[in-house]
């Protein structure tokens, strides 16, 4: 069975991974309609998985034509950014939820779509041009319990990101926002800033969706 996945820059630099997986199918990421065409095109169920999808640009994709996939048999997951908000709204219509940033949309009813928005490219490969906040918030709780920066201001660096346009969201603003408390050095901050990957959870959350092969899982059960 294939998976069909929609994703963009949550797979930035994933592209060897995904040529490994010759039973996924790679598409777009998800904007209102796709779903549905997905399921006409294909009579046989399948697997969809969305991670990411359109929300400005383009009407995000629906529930109803995500309910109706699942109601012809389809299985339908959602992880990591626009896939984890609708698993987490449709966790009790039959929609299945994987990963980190779905358990923030599952547990915690405060939990912004925000904070996993980004601006990117329009077209392949999407590269993204600005940061998630829920990545910036991470590295910034990091850097506090390692006592490289107070409380106080990584409350502060967290409450200037958050009431910015996602698209001024950057490692950019988070490097000045950093040097202006004082507590590092431009080495420090660049250093720390050199392990920024290890906090894109969205990426983690795909590629151990990846990994898992859980929706093969869900066929041998089935």
């Amino acid at each position: 069975m294939k998976l069909h996945l929609f994703v963009g820059p949550t797979a930035s630099g994933m592209e060897q991974v995904l040529a490994g997986h010759a039973d996924v199918v790679v598409h777009a990421p998800a904007r209102r309609g796709d779903i549905q065409a997905l399921v006409a095109q294909n009579p046989q169920p399948g697997c969809i998985a969305i991670v990411d999808g359109t929300f400005h640009s383009f009407p995000s994709v629906g529930h109803i034509e995500i309910r109706r996939a699942i109601q012809n048999g389809w299985q339908v997951w959602g992880l990591a950014s626009m896939g984890a908000i609708r698993a987490g709204e449709m966790r009790f219509l039959g929609m299945q939820g994987y990963g980190v940033v779905y358990g923030h949309y599952r547990d915690d009813p405060e939990f912004d779509d925000d904070e996993v928005t980004l601006v990117h490219e329009i077209d392949a490969p999407y590269r993204a041009m600005s940061e998630p906040l829920i990545h910036l918030r991470g590295f910034v709780s990091a850097l506090q319990d390692q006592q490289k920066i107070s409380t106080h201001h990584a409350q502060a660096i967290i409450q200037d990101l958050k009431e910015r346009w996602y698209a001024e969201r950057t490692l950019s603003r988070l490097k000045k926002l950093l040097l202006a408390t004082g507590q590092m050095t431009r080495q420090d901050v660049d250093e720390a800033l050199g392990g920024f990957n290890g906090y894109r959870v969205k990426s983690q959350d795909l590629q151990g969706f990846l990994a898992s092969r859980c929706w093969r899982a869900e066929e041998a059960v089935g």
